[in-house]
């Protein structure tokens, strides 16, 4: 069975190079034969689904939305590139549940507050987790580290590296 890799990070305002980077990861994840699962919104996520598509990889979203037309008119999301869309009807938050129970390993780029509620379902659920380094937002915060250490929880094993091809196959030697 291929490996599920989830792909989180920031929606919005990020730097053409990380945006670079985020296509660079879904490319890697195409090109290792594994899926590609996000919460089907834009940026860094939805980057990595058109990297991925330029190497034929499978693309699969958890929609907050209930179908879609909410998905494209109340969400404003793409619909592009995906080849499957499950439209949960949960809102984000509640998305962020099912997509990430569905995912073998997940990437970190960036992220923010959304992307802090994904990392602390991930880790809760003891899933394998590669942060991006050098992409700004929760993956370069100092205090994630120590945050985790003084949690009291033993959660899903991170790793960190600051370029997109090392860091998936380290994750995918993990797996």
């Amino acid at each position: 069975m291929k490996y599920k890799v989830g792909v989180i990070g920031s929606a919005r305002a990020c730097e053409s190079d990380v945006l670079e980077k985020a296509r660079e990861i879904g490319r890697e994840i195409a090109t290792h034969n594994c899926l590609l699962l996000t919460g089907a919104a834009i940026g860094v996520s939805y980057e990595a689904v058109i990297g991925a598509k330029e190497r034929d990889g499978f693309t699969m979203g958890f929609s907050p939305a209930a179908d879609e037309d909410e998905h494209k008119e109340k969400y404003g999301l793409p619909t592009d590139y995906f080849d499957v869309l499950i439209f949960t009807g949960f809102g984000y938050k509640g998305r962020n549940v099912p997509f990430i129970r569905s995912c073998d390993g997940v990437v970190v780029i960036s992220g923010r507050i959304g992307t802090l509620n994904e990392f602390t379902i991930a880790y809760d659920e003891k899933k394998l987790i590669g942060l991006l380094k050098g992409t700004g937002g929760l993956c370069d915060s100092n205090g994630i580290e120590e945050f985790i250490k003084n949690s009291g929880k033993k959660g899903g094993k991170i790793i960190y590296n600051r370029e997109p091809k090392l860091l998936i196959e380290e994750l995918l030697s993990n797996l």
